[in-house]
């Protein structure tokens, strides 16, 4: 999992932005003044920033500076309401790798963000993960087996089938035996989040599902299932 830090100073945007990042798989941090970015911020640890602009306590622009003199090599997002041309160009040269207006889609965060991970070639998780359904228990590749609930299977057993496909929520929801009308889609969210939760806190490394917003999930790494 990617540890992203969030500096957003409005605590509903805040708030969204942190929990859309979570369902993409990041790991976020959230703060909300230069204060709290520097006080939270490890270069060892977060590997990409989404900052915002203008905040309570100065200019995100001299943070930017601030890290890129100091030779931090974290990929960094700027995400502001300032999004004339001067102040875009004015940021891309203080040393943001992109530039978006807050009347971006979240979409299009989400897509910038994936170009930068390519961008700083962060490392994904290679090789063919198993799905052994009888035994509830995923193993990724040359690792050791990650233990499912029932729940757990039916989800990426409809994920892997569909090997790097877009499964729609209607489609898992219905592998769960739900009826999709009546389904509170939090219950999947919550779901996918623990998952990537047991991938990364059981060997360190990210589960590879992609969240396509309101729309579903793809498993997008090789995948065999053994019944």
């Amino acid at each position: 999992m990617y540890k992203l830090i969030l500096l957003e100073d409005e605590n509903v945007l805040r708030q969204e932005l942190a929990e859309f990042l979570g369902d993409l798989g990041y790991e976020v941090d959230a703060v909300a003044t230069l204060a709290e970015f520097r006080q939270l911020y490890s270069a060892s640890s977060h590997q990409m920033a989404v900052l915002d602009l203008t905040l309570p306590d100065g200019d995100g622009m001299n943070l930017i500076r601030e890290l890129r003199q100091l030779g931090h090599r974290i990929g960094i997002v700027v995400l502001t309401a300032r999004g004339g041309t001067p102040d875009k160009i004015a940021g891309l040269d203080e040393g943001a790798d992109y530039y978006l207006a807050k009347t971006a889609d979240l979409d299009e965060l989400a897509a910038t963000l994936a170009a930068l991970k390519r961008r700083l070639a962060l490392p994904e998780a290679n090789g063919c993960w198993i799905l052994e359904v009888g035994r509830r228990r995923l193993l990724p590749p040359g690792l050791s087996a990650i233990p499912l609930s029932r729940q757990d299977v039916t989800v990426l057993h409809t994920l892997m089938a569909a090997q790097g496909e877009t499964v729609t929520r209607q489609h898992i929801v219905q592998a769960l035996g739900e009826d999709f009308l009546h389904y509170d889609q939090r219950r999947l969210d919550t779901q996918i989040r623990r998952l990537r939760r047991k991938a990364e806190e059981t060997l360190g490394i990210p589960l590879p599902v992609n969240t396509s917003r309101n729309v579903g999930y793809s498993f997008f790494a090789e995948a065999l299932i053994r019944v």
